[in-house]
């Protein structure tokens, strides 16, 4: 399956972010390389960017739409959560800006073998880094009751959470659960199927996601350490896609704002308009901060 991913809030991204040449960027999930691209393009002709993802698909897919642009861009595999690390590895240290676009991509949604998606049957995966040694299987098949319902609960924000962690330990005790469609059944079983707009699995899926790649985690080891990256005057951008992600990143950069260290730029989240919402509706639920580093 070839790698497809709409990059959203392009060009506001690239509004906020001001690219200009001889500067040095990072974009810590790389992806497909579309926001990657357009920072190219906007910092010619010789602004450099380091491209950071942990799943190889994507810095597959990214070495060959960003090849054009040569010795400018330098790819990395990686978490972003070590982005010191391996921005300072790559010779990337007092850098002009940042970009995180967190979550999971289109290709990763869309790809069943994956596991993200309860629309088809796949093994029930979810790694983002497919090297990783703990999958959604393993979560739903060993935690305890109490801590699935906690699970589901905190990263979910699932009031169903008992229910749901009920239902799942009654059909694991009868065989293990391995695909995606069979917890999704035994999920809108537990709530009693479709209601509302979403799908009853959606947010039980959400929260395993999250916990496998130990997401809100892995955000709050990056965002000190992307400040510590920025030059006087640089930028971060960071784009997330639900509420948790988004108060840990609001909460840090007000908190960060009082020490004098940054300074708000975006006072209220930027998001999708109108057009773009129709044309990828992934974008809606899709909210971007932008803070500025001040002198130190």
């Amino acid at each position: 399956m070839n790698y497809h991913h709409t990059s959203v809030l392009l060009r506001e991204v690239i509004a906020e972010l001001q690219p200009r040449p001889g500067g040095q960027y990072i974009d810590g999930t790389v992806g497909g390389g579309g926001h990657a691209a357009a920072m190219l393009e906007a910092s010619a002709p010789d602004g450099r960017l380091l491209g950071i993802d942990c799943d190889p698909a994507a810095l597959a897919a990214a070495a060959t739409r960003l090849a054009p642009y040569g010795a400018r861009v330098t790819l990395v595999r990686g978490s972003f959560r070590e982005i010191e690390r391996l921005a300072t590895a790559a010779g990337f240290v007092q850098v002009q800006g940042v970009v995180l676009d967190l979550g999971v991509s289109s290709y990763q949604l869309d790809t069943p073998e994956r596991g993200f998606s309860f629309q088809a049957s796949a093994p029930l995966d979810m790694r983002l880094d497919p090297d990783t040694p703990v999958t959604a299987a393993d979560l739903v098949n060993n935690l305890s009751e109490r801590d699935l319902a906690d699970l589901i609960f905190r990263y979910g924000e699932e009031r169903g959470s008992r229910r749901i962690a009920r239902a799942i330990v009654e059909a694991r005790q009868r065989q293990p659960i391995t695909t995606t469609d069979e917890l999704s059944r035994i999920i809108a079983r537990a709530l009693g199927g479709q209601r509302g707009r979403i799908h009853p699995a959606t947010r039980t899926f959400q929260a395993l996601r999250i916990a496998v790649n130990d997401e809100l985690v892995s955000l709050e080891a990056a965002l000190p350490q992307i400040v510590g990256l920025l030059a006087a005057g640089g930028r971060m951008v960071i784009i997330s896609f639900h509420s948790l992600e988004d108060r840990i990143v609001k909460n840090f950069m007000r908190a960060e704002a009082q020490t004098g260290r940054l300074r708000i730029i975006t006072r209220k989240p930027v998001e999708a308009g109108n057009e773009e919402q129709q044309a990828n509706p992934r974008s809606r639920s899709a909210k971007m901060r932008v803070a500025e580093r001040m002198q130190a």
